[in-house]
């Protein structure tokens, strides 16, 4: 019940104030700290970012990141997962790990009086997590069910052999939860290496905010990683997807065909034409609805339910994909239409009017993307992270104000590449 009151004033909170950088010195190194004072509740939430951490790093072993993450959910070493985890709950403490493809993040939310205890656990979870063999084998089964289970999930696995054919021969084509040979294939001592070798103030960023003063952050933080290694800053590497257009299609018992497709998308983290691809990106397939992709495949065909597509942009790998579902014999016409209507967008652009209601929605909607805290400082951090200031996403939107249709449409013809598109297609060939 606790819980669902803190998650409920994470929820309602509405007074916008803007995150600010600063920084905390730990042995010797200077850590930047994403910060926001927010008075508004009494809440304080805090992640520990910790850069080229995640599924990139995952070496031979598919999975091994996200693996080490789950099994910090198991608690500490001294207290065992039980009752750690009750420790937690009866103060209405959210602590957890997670790994994403490039970053690996302790993840802690709480009521501002429970803070100090707080800082505590998860002092106790970094230096004395709960690794053995027990643990390991608990959380290898549950895993190992997990990709069972998404065997007979034809959206993940259309969209895992996209990756396949956009990253072959990278860490990226990799299934971030690994599969049943590198997970079989684990050993205990494989996770502690990793969480040794990755765990390290050379590579952390802290975000963190709330109902506290940056004295009472720098102090708490100074406690909390005074005995974490400083290690050596790690460099991320870029991976390209490939330029010529490769199709994969797998045959399974199903009534649908699930149709997923990419292409590579020559546009990095720290572009300063991203507010461009932002909007082009919203009317091409982002945007529900009104979408072009949507409009000529659904509502003037009526050959699926959805369609989207969708711009990725990270400091690893950047490239464009897009999804649908249609029946068995409207496959080649679905695949036909996606592949001609990108073609036409890249060619003829966007319309005036299609502008116009990309900016009212992206401009009118902007409040509801900062209204919580939690909202806020992820925000402020990818902004961060990508290699702008804090208020880049004000500035933004600025520029999506001002951006002229000829603007926008000169910067979608430079973008070719979009149209060599890759297919993975789960579908019943019998």
């Amino acid at each position: 019940m606790i819980k669902k009151i803190i998650l409920a004033m994470l929820l309602i909170q509405g007074v916008l104030v803007s995150a600010v950088l600063k920084s905390v010195e730990v042995n010797g190194v200077s850590i930047p700290v994403i910060f926001e004072k927010s008075s508004t509740l009494p809440i304080v939430s805090l992640q520990l970012v910790f850069q080229k951490a995640g599924s990139i790093e995952d070496g031979e072993h598919a999975g091994l990141a996200r693996f080490c993450a789950n099994m910090l959910g198991e608690g500490s070493k001294k207290r065992g997962s039980l009752k750690f985890a009750t420790m937690l709950e009866n103060r209405a403490i959210s602590l957890g790990a997670s790994a994403g493809v490039e970053t690996f993040n302790f993840e802690l939310q709480l009521l501002k009086e429970q803070f100090g205890f707080g800082m505590e656990m998860l002092k106790e979870l970094m230096g004395d997590p709960n690794f053995t063999e027990e643990s390991f084998l608990k959380v290898k089964t549950q895993t190992l069910g997990y990709i069972s289970s998404k065997k007979s999930d034809f959206d993940y696995v259309a969209s895992l052999n996209l990756k396949k054919i956009l990253f072959e021969g990278t860490p990226l084509s990799n299934p971030r939860v690994g599969d049943e040979k590198s997970i079989n294939g684990l050993e205990l001592k494989s996770v502690e290496d990793f969480y040794n070798s990755h765990i390290d103030l050379a590579n952390l960023i802290v975000v963190i905010g709330g109902d506290l003063s940056f004295d009472e952050v720098e102090n708490s933080l100074k406690t909390l990683l005074k005995d974490i290694k400083v290690g050596e800053k790690r460099e991320l590497k870029r991976f390209e997807v490939r330029k010529e257009p490769k199709e994969m299609v797998v045959d399974r018992q199903t009534e649908q065909a699930y149709i997923y497709f990419g292409a590579p998308l020559h546009v990095e983290a720290n572009s300063k034409e991203l507010y461009k691809l932002r909007v082009a990106g919203f009317i091409l397939g982002e945007s529900g609805f009104g979408s072009r992709l949507m409009e000529e495949i659904r509502v003037k065909r009526g050959l699926a339910y959805s369609a989207y597509s969708r711009n990725h942009v990270n400091r690893s790998n950047s490239y464009f994909s897009g999804y649908l579902q249609t029946k068995l014999e409207s496959q080649e016409e679905a695949k036909k239409i996606v592949i001609e209507e990108i073609k036409k967008f890249v060619k003829k652009g966007v319309t005036k009017e299609e502008l116009k209601q990309a900016k009212k929605f992206l401009l009118g909607s902007e409040p509801l993307r900062n209204e919580t805290l939690a909202q806020r400082l992820s925000r402020a951090f990818f902004d961060y992270y990508r290699g702008f200031e804090l208020d880049y996403s004000k500035k933004q939107l600025e520029q999506i104000e001002k951006m002229s249709l000829e603007e926008l449409n000169d910067f979608i013809k430079k973008h070719n590449e979009i149209t060599n598109l890759s297919f993975s297609i789960v579908t019943n060939n019998n």
